[in-house]
């Protein structure tokens, strides 16, 4: 039919034809309105050039670009929303980091002690936490970073074979745990990495003495060995810092086996042959003390007597008294008073050997009592500390009790008024 020239009339509108209109001599014939409303039709009749898109194909192109508009748009929205959220974030950090950094090194740290114990050098004397109220010894550099030496001591002709040896850094990485805190410093349990223990004693004043007073004293203290005293092995000082290590004493302290760890001083008394091995190890380290001219122990009490490997006496802060100033507004405690002797309770009076027997015979006395010389005993009874225990010695008799305490008479010499105590 294509062919056929005799073809009158032909009309394919509207029929949503497509292709190529075959350019045949019958088709050819007609015009485009025999074509119309085809938009996919092409060829010679309708004058449009077949291998070309048809114009109306080109409309949808808007709808597209409408489209990549609203992606760009979530993906810039979505960008800026994480960009806040990663801020919010990091701001958030960075407070944490500040707060925490203001946090004050005591703030984190808690130890075990004791009030009573005055910078014992032994084990924590209680299960009670103490927090550090004081600045505390944080084990860390100092502002400077500058790490010091620590000065061994003892002589080197002792024969001591054992000493273990240590530089400050290892100090530094110690563990540290709160002991007790005393007029002249806290002292400190001190854990190194290896795991070798020592007692650390931090001087509250660094500037008293001055510094070669101070280390000419320490260097005599540090040349004393005796079987019942606790060693002092090394000792450090700045300008602002002044450390001394002494040996560590895991079983406590003689106040804790007379007391348990009641500081109401009422314990029961210890068997007669464990008195009479303590008043000896301690009467024999305060006589090696008193050898050494003007050197005294300068605060003998229960506290400061610390029990050895085999549970034997020995004594701690032997002559530290020299390096407390005597124009400190800081007063010595209740506790270490009722030891002295009258003539020493005023601290700008320096302690002397005979004090130091006076101290010897309130510490026997409490050792064959039990009971403890503080301040409701002292109130009632006063400073005669021999009419407190004859008082104890008469109370026990009333009540009928073994009277332990009458074997109290042995010391009662050493506090009498007189200042001409008896020696060793």
């Amino acid at each position: 039919m294509a062919q056929d020239t005799s073809l009158r009339f032909f009309n394919v509108s509207n029929n949503k034809l497509s292709g190529q209109i075959p350019p045949t001599r019958g088709l050819k014939q007609f015009d485009e309105s025999s074509f119309a409303g085809n938009a996919d039709l092409c060829g010679d009749q309708i004058r449009i050039p077949c291998g070309t898109s048809p114009a109306p194909s080109a409309k949808p192109a808007p709808i597209s670009k409408k489209k990549n508009n609203a992606k760009l748009i979530g993906i810039i929205a979505g960008s800026a929303a994480g960009g806040v959220l990663i801020f919010i974030l990091l701001l958030t950090v960075l407070i944490f980091c500040c707060l925490r950094k203001r946090k004050s090194p005591g703030e984190d740290r808690k130890g075990k002690g004791i009030a009573e114990a005055e910078g014992g050098g032994g084990a924590a004397e209680t299960e009670r936490d103490i927090e550090r109220k004081d600045r505390g010894f944080s084990w860390e550099r100092s502002e400077e970073g500058a790490v010091g030496t620590l000065v061994f001591l003892g002589a080197s002709d002792s024969g001591e074979t054992t000493v273990v040896r240590y530089t400050m850094e290892d100090l530094l990485k110690a563990s540290a745990e709160t002991l007790g805190r005393g007029t002249l410093g806290s002292t400190y349990k001190a854990v190194m990495e290896s795991g070798f223990i020592v007692t650390v004693k931090r001087l509250k004043n660094a500037r008293y003495p001055r510094m070669e007073e101070f280390k000419r004293h320490v260097e005599i203290l540090g040349q004393l060995r005796h079987p019942n005293l606790v060693s002092l092995r090394a000792y450090f000082q700045a300008k602002e810092e002044r450390l001394l290590v002494y040996d560590y004493f895991p079983n406590g302290s003689l106040f804790t086996l007379i007391h348990g760890t009641r500081a109401s001083g009422n314990g029961k008394p210890l068997h007669w042959t464990s008195c009479l091995k303590i008043a000896e190890d301690l009467a024999s380290a305060l006589l090696y003390i008193h050898q050494n001219p003007g050197l005294t122990h300068g605060n003998l009490k229960s506290s400061n007597v610390l029990l050895g490997p085999d549970f034997e006496s020995c004594l701690t802060d032997y002559g530290l008294s020299t390096l407390h100033d005597p124009d400190s507004a800081e007063e010595t405690s209740a506790v270490s008073l009722f030891y002295k002797a009258p003539e020493c309770r005023d601290p700008r009076r320096a302690s002397t050997q005979p004090a130091d027997v006076y101290s010897f015979g309130v510490l026997l006395l409490e050792l064959l009592t039990g009971r403890t010389p503080f301040q409701d005993l002292v109130q009632e009874y006063g400073s005669d500390i021999s009419r407190w225990v004859r008082a104890v010695r008469e109370e026990e008799t009333e009540s009928g009790e073994e009277p332990t305490s009458s074997q109290g008479e042995v010391a009662l010499p050493t506090v009498s008024y007189s200042t001409n105590f008896p020696n060793f």
